[in-house]
């Protein structure tokens, strides 16, 4: 190691592994304003904007299968250098499309490089604070993280105003060259055993994940409340836009709310993992999720023009997930230190295929109104409080 590498009790490990996670949600949050634009510039229509994002998640989700058993057989540090390059090539083909099938086939690409970050920055975090401190550590992640859609909606709208929609995709070339030199420089391997690449390991690793009810329940209660935000994320820029009116240069302060909201979750994840078990905290994220949405669905109903009743109870769903991602993972990696790349990569896998197929399905229907956007939030918060409560009673029997 040398003397530039991160040590582990740095803060700025925290930071730089928040940067490489970011990588997933700037990837998503700076293009939105750009969508309406991208629509008329490509000649194409709602539908398929929508597609740019599900292709996007798809790539994303597939190679995490792929991503975690390679990590767990070369390191991490080579894996992420060597998606984030690919992320870098498949943005600069993203801003030289010319068409929406052009589009979908980089921003694939794109998916697939993009994917390295987030899951394997997961995955340094479980080698390097272990089992009990990650909760932790991953709430501090997800909190300075947060910070990428702050900025990203409205870095994204002020690119519009002065800018065609290809500088978005340069931008975000020029964070990936960013993030490769940061890695190469900083960060330190943190492997703590070489797993074989043999298919039949790979899936005899699979098998044991899929074998163990608590990381399933985990996985599909943390994936259906991520899911629930993608399907909002896709339809925004359409239904604040184009149906509610909001001028593109401010769309990017419509999502401060749920910014602040994500930072303060988060931030509480941090100090309660010191005095709750994981799955408790949870169980309450996933409580303000459900409420949130259902706040959502009746202020639609009573005020349809307001932006404010879509505003303000993202706010408290943000909070939620804030509570409910980082214990989320954390539970559901705490029973594999030996396979933790693979187990973050199954967990990733599960996560982004649910808001890929969330994406697309929303968008086939929004056309008009927000209802198709919000029949499905409250759809799926629900299966995810279900599965939280599963989660907490499987842990308080096991643990009286």
């Amino acid at each position: 190691m040398t003397h530039r590498q991160l040590h582990p009790d740095s803060r700025w490990l925290l930071v730089l592994l928040a940067a490489l996670v970011a990588l997933g949600p700037l990837s998503v949050d700076v293009y939105l304003p750009a969508m309406p634009s991208m629509m008329t510039a490509l000649g194409t229509d709602i539908r398929h904007m929508h597609l740019t994002l599900s292709t996007y998640l798809t790539g994303f989700a597939l190679f995490h299968l792929a991503c975690g058993p390679l990590a767990d057989r070369f390191g991490r540090k080579p894996i992420l250098i060597g998606g984030t390059i690919l992320f870098v090539l498949a943005c600069i083909g993203c801003s030289l499309s010319t068409s929406v099938e052009q589009l979908l086939v980089f921003r694939f690409i794109q998916g697939i490089g993009a994917c390295v970050g987030p899951t394997l920055a997961r995955a340094v975090a479980r080698d390097v604070f272990g089992p009990t401190r990650a909760a932790r550590a991953l709430s501090l992640i997800a909190m300075l993280m947060a910070l990428a859609p702050a900025v990203a909606p409205t870095m994204g709208s002020i690119l519009m105003l002065w800018l065609p929609w290809p500088s978005i995709f340069v931008f975000l070339a020029v964070y990936g060259v960013a993030m490769v030199a940061l890695i190469q420089i900083f960060l330190a391997e943190s492997l703590p055993q070489r797993q074989s690449l043999h298919p039949l390991s790979i899936a005899r690793n699979y098998a044991e994940l899929l074998r163990s009810p608590t990381f399933i329940v985990a996985t599909f209660a943390s994936s259906f409340v991520y899911a629930g935000l993608l399907a909002y994320l896709s339809s925004s820029s359409f239904v604040y836009i184009d149906m509610l009116g909001v001028p593109v240069q401010y769309f990017g302060f419509v999502f401060l709310t749920s910014v602040a909201g994500y930072m303060f979750g988060s931030a509480l994840s941090a100090r309660l993992s010191r005095s709750q078990d994981s799955e408790k905290t949870v169980l309450f994220g996933s409580v303000l999720v459900a409420v949130s949405t259902a706040a959502m669905w009746l202020g639609t109903q009573l005020f349809p023009q307001s932006i404010l009743v879509l505003m303000l109870p993202m706010m408290l769903y943000s909070t939620g997930m804030g509570l409910v991602l980082p214990n989320a993972m954390a539970v559901a990696l705490s029973a594999f230190p030996h396979i933790a790349g693979t187990a973050s990569a199954l967990m990733g896998f599960i996560q982004m295929g649910l808001s890929a197929s969330a994406t697309a399905l929303v968008g086939m229907f929004l056309v008009d109104t927000t209802a198709p956007m919000l029949n499905f939030m409250v759809l799926i918060t629900l299966f995810a409080l279900l599965l939280s409560v599963l989660l907490y009673r499987r842990h308080t029997v096991t643990n009286p």
